[in-house]
């Protein structure tokens, strides 16, 4: 991934906020919690938390990444690995590859869910393609366009550093959107913005899971009466999943294999953007429609629920629904050549898969759908140059040919 991130020299603040968006001028040190969280909600977030830094539990979360990457359920994400010069891994603790670092403002910004759920009755020849690929934007013609939510949401996040550096003076920071060594999850929760689910995911008691995470790091220390980590923060949320266990029951692969427990290895998510090249024939048989990405364990989520039911949020115009993205049809995304691949999917995050990565998932997808219609596309892509594609061609062909035989009882022809 490019990492995105500004930086520059700062003193310490000497004052604090009052009235939302107006800095408080009687003295203060640090930064207030409510007042950056409202510049943060006027830059264009949902929702914010600010924590101090090192945070209360930073030592146990480094351990249970330490421990997670150490199992190898990192698969080849090979960046989770990088380790300091004193052979800590980079991620493992913010303070490692910045030890100016004095507070987190970790921002929350929601994505569609309103549209369909995975989980729901669709057409056996559609696909799926995670509900946070579908952002979109408008260009000056007022024509849709692919949003990549990376570039939209460090744009705001310069944008509240450039507030702050107004009121503040200047300081050192650094801006991310999944892109820098830090577990944002981790922050998020200490910034009480919820809690890590058994699906691994943050969860806001009130908008649920499908949210984009951003970090903004900054050398600003948090005001001392409010320099609080979670649980003693007053506003840190326990963990509410209670004996629910439906995202783990719902994983098709088993990558959810206990309670807060994932090995990206077995994550369809994983395996249809991260990995490359051929994928294990027991994964392909679990993997269902899914070309890009799986919403399964938070579609099932009884949180997501609620929020959808109890507050469904104002359509953010930056992150709109492109509705050829919901359910698309897989002859559709199978007939995109190269060049159209590019055209459609510039600036979505759909091409972080890449082209012949999205054609062996849609060819899974096409061997799971059961439809012989997909045998001749299969059969071309059976003697492709690429290995994944062709591997995963020659399993779709096998299993359809499998259903055929079992349909009709007797040996039989897909063409």
């Amino acid at each position: 991934m490019t990492q995105a991130a500004q930086s520059t020299r700062t003193p310490e603040p000497d004052q604090g906020g009052g009235e939302p968006g107006e800095l408080c001028r009687e003295p203060l040190r640090g930064l207030p919690r409510d007042w950056v969280r409202s510049l943060a909600l006027e830059a264009g977030f949902a929702e914010a938390g600010l924590v101090a830094l090192p945070h209360a539990e930073h030592a146990r979360d480094a351990a249970r990444f330490e421990e997670w990457v150490e199992a190898g359920r990192a698969g080849t994400m090979h960046y989770l690995e990088r380790r300091a010069e004193n052979g800590g891994l980079l991620r493992a603790r913010v303070g490692t590859p910045f030890p100016w670092a004095r507070s987190a403002l970790v921002c929350l910004a929601l994505y569609d869910r309103t549209e369909p759920l995975s989980t729901m009755a669709a057409a056996p020849d559609a696909g799926w393609i995670a509900r946070y690929a579908w952002t979109s934007g408008r260009d000056e013609q007022g024509r849709q366009r692919s949003s990549d939510y990376h570039k939209v949401l460090l744009k705001r996040l310069k944008a509240l550093d450039r507030r702050l550096r107004g009121e503040l003076g200047e300081f050192e920071s650094r801006a991310y959107v999944d892109t820098g060594p830090v577990v944002e999850r981790a922050l998020a929760t200490a910034a009480g913005l919820g809690w890590t689910g058994k699906n691994t995911c943050l969860i806001h008691p009130k908008m649920g899971s499908f949210v984009f995470l951003a970090v903004l790091l900054t050398s600003l220390p948090v005001a001392e009466r409010e320099a609080l980590s979670a649980p003693a923060l007053p506003g840190w949320v326990p963990d509410r999943c209670g004996a629910c266990r439906r995202c783990i029951d719902a994983c098709p692969t088993g990558a959810l294999f206990a309670p807060y427990q994932m090995d990206a290895r077995r994550c369809i998510s994983y395996l249809t953007i991260e990995h490359k090249g051929p994928i294990a024939g027991e994964l392909m048989e679990e993997m269902g429609r899914q070309v890009f990405g799986c919403d399964i364990c938070q579609d099932v989520c009884p949180w997501n629920g609620k929020a959808l039911r109890e507050a469904a949020p104002p359509a953010d115009k930056e992150l709109e629904t492109r509705a050829e993205l919901v359910n698309p049809a897989l002859e559709w995304l199978a007939a995109m050549d190269e060049a159209e691949f590019e055209k459609r999917f510039n600036g979505s995050p759909v091409r972080r898969a890449g082209f012949a990565g999205l054609r062996r998932n849609i060819a899974v997808a096409m061997g799971n759908s059961g439809s012989s219609k997909f045998a001749a596309q299969l059969e071309a892509w059976g003697a492709d140059a690429d290995e994944g594609l062709r591997a995963a061609a020659r399993w779709a062909l096998g299993k359809l040919h499998g259903a055929r035989l079992h349909l009709s009882g007797r040996p039989g022809s897909l063409s």
